[in-house]
């Protein structure tokens, strides 16, 4: 009896220990909150990936340590209270790319997405590459530098900074950026329109097309920069997307051939053949409005335009988002890094070959013909070519300010045409009144 109470203290105590010791699993009326979440699911491995500003940090001295192919630049924007700045890194052998361009242009996006970690760190190892401070296995040197030659390649290495900020502070499923919007829902192809399932934590997609400063900059960069390839990277599952994410088609005639082609020989080479291909929206099992891809390859006409999704895990519960979206151990991470490395220089490769008789200056209309007065209106930022070839920087005004403006106008010339026609029909009623003679008859 004595050993049977003995041992039920000893229990008690250490049961009281566990809970004196672990009280931030609990709230005040006895309910978990959210420590208990944080810590039930995988964390961030700080040992395998690197914080956004050590990786920011590793990127610049890349650049520092070879300014002959590479180059960075940040650019800022800010709206209504909320600013963000992304970081561009320019790789050109030489620098030498002129006013006229004859190179093939490549924007390359990664990070759109805050918990989506391994974008990022795959954009460090393709700038790594670039510079030669790391190889890929089997690649041919001269075969690669052949390849460069004729390449510009802007790289975002973290489109969504600030969103990653919130990731690394503990909100490991945050996809928006810092005020709550999806940057891949916020461009204005199809922006807006919402499906039965929508979720504003997950789609969020801000109050208007291009109201976030992050949207505003990409927009910018690619209407100034003309690419003719463009890929977004994200994670989530293993597919190569062509256009369109609102919809269940895809291009027609030649652009399709071109992209179908070029996916093929990447699914083959680098993904065993188990990537998904097709258009987002038919593939995915959702469809996606106000993406960056359907708006690059509609409006900014980027002939080569795809978003890949690079790694997932669908054994990893749903609340479990950095399991989900990212690998967790080493052999995993390099797998993802070395595969989706040599499938982008795969792509450096063939892309300009899927581009055929396009020249670099014809491939791109310009956008003066083919920006409407509604992405004006949408848009903030712009840039034009005067006829001595100049930038010029288009004011930059929100798009709820224009509208407001536009319909005070119309409500203000709606008014002045009911004074004028009341005036002209007081007018010709004057005019027109019978002479009534003052003598009765």
């Amino acid at each position: 009896m004595a050993d049977l109470l003995s041992l039920s203290s000893f229990l008690f105590s250490i049961t009281i220990y566990f809970l004196s010791s672990s009280q931030d699993l609990f709230s005040v009326n006895g309910q978990f909150i959210n420590n208990f979440t944080r810590y039930s699911v995988t964390q961030i491995n700080y040992d395998l990936y690197h914080s956004s500003r050590k990786l920011m940090d590793e990127i610049k001295d890349l650049v520092h340590r070879h300014p002959d192919k590479l180059s960075m630049e940040t650019v800022k924007a800010r709206n209504k209270g909320y600013g963000a700045e992304i970081a561009v890194v320019t790789y050109c052998k030489g620098k030498k790319d002129t006013a006229e361009r004859p190179k093939i242009r490549i924007l390359l996006s990664f990070g759109q997405h805050g918990r989506e970690l391994i974008t990022s760190e795959l954009a460090l190892k393709i700038l790594s590459i670039l510079t030669e401070e790391q190889f890929l296995p089997g690649l041919n040197k001269a075969s690669l530098n052949s390849t460069l030659d004729q390449l510009v390649i802007k790289v975002i290495p973290m489109e969504n900074f600030n969103g990653r900020k919130r990731v690394e502070a503990g909100d490991l499923c945050e996809r928006r950026n810092g005020r709550g919007v999806d940057l891949n829902r916020n461009w204005s192809v199809d922006w807006g329109k919402k499906e039965k399932d929508y979720d504003p934590y997950e789609e969020n997609p801000g109050i208007a097309p291009f109201s976030e400063p992050e949207s505003q900059i990409m927009r910018k960069l690619a209407i100034s920069f003309e690419p003719h390839i463009w890929v977004n990277v994200h994670s989530g599952m293993k597919a190569l997307f062509m256009p369109y994410d609102h919809k269940n088609t895809t291009p027609d005639g030649l652009p399709l051939q071109r992209m179908k082609s070029l996916l093929e020989e990447v699914n083959q080479l680098h993904c065993e053949k188990r990537c998904v291909i097709g258009s987002g929206g038919g593939s995915v099992g959702y469809f996606a409005h106000g993406t960056a891809t359907d708006f690059m390859y509609d409006v900014v006409r980027v002939p080569l335009a795809f978003t890949f999704e690079i790694y997932g895990d669908a054994t990893a519960a749903s609340n479990d988002c950095f399991k989900m979206f990212n690998p967790t151990d080493r052999d995993s991470y390099n797998t993802v890094l070395e595969d989706w490395s040599a499938a982008f220089f795969t792509v450096f490769k063939l892309g300009p070959h899927q581009l055929g008789e396009i020249q670099s200056k014809a491939s791109v209309v310009k956008l003066d013909k083919l920006v409407s007065i509604d992405e004006y209106l949408d848009g903030y930022l712009m840039e034009r070519r005067n006829r001595y070839g100049k930038k010029m920087e288009v004011l930059e005004l929100g798009m709820q300010e224009i509208r407001t403006y536009y319909r005070l106008f119309l409500l203000s010339s709606v008014l002045l045409l009911c004074m004028f026609c009341s005036r002209i029909s007081k007018t010709k009623t004057k005019g027109s009144r019978p002479i009534v003679s003052a003598i009765p008859l």
